[in-house]
């Protein structure tokens, strides 16, 4: 290679070299900032291609996305003093980069541990003045916008960050809370299903005392009717009787007689001692008594 090529080459090794320190591009989704012997001097670089002194300014892209931080578990006390274990993550994204710069020095996770120390700062704030019922149910919504205003307020102005969203993945109790609230819980249940079952055998008690006194007036009643048909019976029978017998009083009075004989001379054991001359021998000392 003769010694003009060689110039050319070097030359264009050169424009190469200058090029790449003065030109520099920013992609669609980042903002840059341009920074000269350290210090920030151009803030929100939109996309494109931007031109900087060479070996005097440096050019630093930070995403503009929505990143998402998940926050490892921490444990944080209700307003009764029991304590929670809460899972929990942040949408967020860098809002001004010139903030965020200066606050974080550019590093993405120094931003994020700067992030979840302000978050967890929140969420034990909140919950200490909550009771777990509220954690727990109606008033984690509330809970979650709370927080999200307060921190987003602070991290814009500290770091040039957005928190658009907090949320709670879980709320678990600790190990060793667990087994005394299920202890609790299981005993109201059983007081409830005791006290079920003592208005339920109270209620059975009353169906049992209303049938048996329906039995009772049943019964009453039927053992009435029954007494009234039997005597009617009784009555008519006895006058029928009367109509039968009335008719020859003669007859009447020997069927008597005999009956009263049958019933009385019933076993040949029996043994009667009494006077022959009594009402009732007399029909025996007639013609019939003397054979």
């Amino acid at each position: 290679m003769n010694t003009k090529g060689i110039l050319a080459l070097i030359a264009v090794v050169v424009v190469l070299y200058l090029v790449s320190a003065t030109v520099y591009i920013i992609p669609e989704t980042h903002r840059g900032v341009v920074l000269r012997f350290g210090e920030v001097v151009k803030t929100g670089v939109e996309p494109g291609l931007h031109f900087k002194l060479p070996w005097v300014e440096t050019a630093r892209e930070f995403d503009k996305r929505i990143l998402t931080l998940n926050i490892p578990t921490q444990r944080y006390l209700t307003i009764e003093k029991k304590p929670l274990d809460v899972d929990s993550y942040v949408t967020w994204k860098i809002r001004d980069v010139g903030d965020f710069y200066r606050a974080t020095g550019g590093s993405e996770p120094r931003a994020e541990e700067l992030l979840a120390s302000r978050i967890e700062n929140g969420l034990r704030n909140q919950f200490g003045l909550r009771t777990m019922t509220e954690v727990v149910s109606g008033a984690r919504d509330e809970l979650m916008t709370v927080i999200q205003g307060s921190v987003d307020e602070l991290t814009r102005e500290e770091f040039g960050i957005e928190v658009i969203d907090i949320r709670v993945k879980g709320i678990e109790l600790p190990d060793e809370v667990s087994g005394t609230v299920y202890e609790r819980m299981r005993a109201e249940r059983e007081a409830e299903a005791q006290e079920y079952r003592s208005r339920g055998n109270e209620e059975a008690e009353g169906i049992r005392a209303a049938a048996d006194r329906d039995v009772t007036v049943l019964l009453a009643e039927a053992n009435r009717e029954a007494q009234e048909i039997r005597g009617k019976g009784d009555g008519e029978a006895a006058e029928i009787y009367a109509d039968a017998f009335g008719q020859n009083e003669e007859f009447y009075e020997l069927y008597r007689t005999l009956e009263a004989y049958r019933s009385t001379f019933n076993s040949r054991q029996d043994v009667f001692l009494m006077d022959s001359r009594s009402d009732f021998m007399n029909m025996l000392d007639g013609p019939m008594g003397g054979q």
